[in-house]
């Protein structure tokens, strides 16, 4: 591609994942050399990200970097720590430019769940190879990492099972 966008997907709807995936599927049946990275989420081995491996997308899973809503007894600063450290190993797969679209789930979290800062996820972002289409999902995108994305898709919550306290079902939620 002569050009690389940024695409979001944000806001407190279901989907944002899955949007992310759809794509990551398109990019890979049409050639594009595919990674998908995950933060705030489990290694769930027989879950999407080994669907994803099988027909050949590369796969990172930071399980290190939680989320500190749902792991308040967890020290932020080592979540912190796990988080720079992820976006360094990043950089280095950023700088060979082995990929046409990379997928960072999760990532506008990291901003929303105060884990980086604006500036530290805007600087990231400003290392982006000029050809490499970049997807960037979660809820809570800030005017800064809007304002450098192409694309914005904010999924809104009308109704969820959730509200009716149905838990999350495997195959469906998650």
């Amino acid at each position: 591609m002569a050009k690389g966008l940024i695409h979001i997907y944000t806001g407190d709807g279901k989907g944002k994942t899955t949007a992310a995936i759809g794509i990551s599927v398109r990019a890979k049946s049409r050639g594009l050399r595919t990674m998908f990275v995950q933060f705030f989420k489990e290694n769930d081995p027989g879950g999407e990200i080994t669907l994803l491996q099988k027909i050949g997308i590369k796969t990172v899973v930071f399980d290190q970097v939680k989320s500190p809503f749902f792991n308040p007894d967890m020290d932020k600063e080592s979540i912190r720590q796990e988080a720079i450290k992820a976006l360094s190993h990043l950089k280095e797969e950023l700088g060979r430019q082995d990929f046409d679209l990379i997928v960072l789930d999760e990532f506008i979290c990291l901003i929303s769940e105060a884990v980086l800062s604006e500036d530290e996820a805007v600087e990231f972002l400003g290392d982006k190879p000029s050809q490499l289409e970049l997807i960037l999902t979660g809820y809570g995108a800030t005017e800064k990492i809007i304002a450098l994305a192409d694309y914005v898709t904010f999924m809104k919550n009308i109704k969820h099972p959730y509200d009716k306290n149905l838990q999350a079902r495997r195959g469906i939620e998650f």
